[in-house]
């Protein structure tokens, strides 16, 4: 294996601990809020989009590490950030508006939408530029 860069190594423990995370929290969503969201069915939509979010982007954080490895990038420097704080500020805003019922979280939220947004067009800017 080579060695692996100092920042896709920390993209790639942050894929891993988030990745892992996630897992964790859908369980726990199966599990341990069974009775919680039955009493209010109308929260468990939004902790089930948080949890699939939170997935698929530790799955896109992941590949921006190995990605970084290949063809390092301020631009796939700039998506992994994105990615962390996208994975942090969406999907925990929407797992405390679902379960606590913080109702400013809903505002929160787009924040990190917006940073999962920008994380994609870093990886699009990476392409575009890398081809130059």
């Amino acid at each position: 294996m080579l060695p692996l860069s100092p920042l896709s190594r920390r993209f790639l423990l942050a894929a891993g601990i988030l990745g892992a995370l996630s897992v964790a929290i859908g369980a726990f969503d199966s599990h341990g809020l069974s009775a919680y969201f039955a009493a209010n069915p109308d929260r468990e939509p939004t902790f089930n989009t948080a949890v699939q979010y939170h997935q698929v982007h530790a799955l896109a954080l992941l590949l921006t590490a190995l990605l970084h490895q290949i063809a390092p990038s301020r631009w796939t420097r700039l998506a992994g950030i994105a990615f962390v704080i996208g994975i942090i500020v969406f999907a925990g805003a929407l797992y405390l508006l679902s379960v606590l019922q913080l109702r400013f979280m809903g505002a929160i939220a787009p924040v990190g939408g917006a940073a999962l947004i920008a994380g994609w067009l870093c990886l699009a800017l990476a392409a575009w530029r890398g081809g130059r």
